[in-house]
């Protein structure tokens, strides 16, 4: 299966997929001893290609990483209303890290970040049943609400799976997930009336945000990765 060049770069976590371009159009890259200087241009399993006469691959060790995502930060290399990126957060030589998943502005806690392109699609595809925990607070909520969501809802025509809901006191619930669609707890919640006030991830898959600072990153032991791997 062909694959456009700048996603294989990308994928190989060498750069961004901007980033990535720009290496094509400087004479960087090369395919099978072939300098190519243009972004439109595709590569087979079998091509060998070479970033400044080192030859990549999407075999090359994956990294991970877990980032403890502060409140009011996009998770995104760039917002074009100016607001604040995980990546002003983090230190430069993590720049060219890929996101697993997304948090949203107003949601704090674990976000994972890898090398490795595909290795980030894999741990987001809904077939790969990897569970998300997050610590949800509310105002108030009722049990008829949270046996709603426990059950799955559809809002505006979209379907919510079931949410595994632990109630902790009145103002706060631990709900975990495996879909990850947009906004996913924030609309099924209000949806049942209990609007979150605040959200905060603690884990993704195996992985766990425990004591990590807020804004601080840590890389993830192989033994670790090797078990996620395992699932796919």
């Amino acid at each position: 299966m062909s694959v456009r060049l700048a996603k294989f770069i990308a994928d190989c976590g060498v750069a961004s997929r901007r980033g990535a371009e720009d290496l094509i159009a400087k004479g960087a890259v090369s395919v099978n001893g072939n300098v190519i200087t243009t972004p439109v241009f595709f590569i087979e399993e079998a091509d060998n290609v070479f970033v400044n006469g080192k030859k990549i691959s999407t075999n090359n060790d994956i990294k991970l990483y877990a980032f403890h995502k502060p409140i009011n930060t996009m998770t995104t290399t760039h917002d074009p209303m100016g607001r604040k990126t995980i990546y002003d957060v983090l230190d430069k030589k993590y720049k060219n890290l890929k996101y697993i998943g997304r948090l949203d502005f107003k949601t704090t806690g674990l976000l994972l970040l890898t090398n490795n392109g595909d290795f980030a699609r894999k741990m987001t595809l809904p077939s790969n049943h990897i569970e998300r925990t997050y610590i949800a607070s509310v105002d108030k909520y009722t049990k008829s609400g949270l046996d709603k969501a426990r059950h799955g809802v559809c809002v505006d025509g979209i379907n919510y799976r079931p949410m595994k809901i632990e109630e902790i006191d009145e103002h706060n619930l631990k709900i975990t997930v495996i879909e990850g669609k947009k906004n996913e707890i924030r609309i099924v919640l209000k949806y049942i009336g209990s609007p979150v006030k605040a959200l905060h991830r603690i884990s993704y898959g195996p992985i766990k945000l425990k004591n990590l600072g807020v804004g601080k990153i840590l890389e993830i032991d192989k033994k670790t990765v090797d078990l996620v791997l395992k699932n796919f």
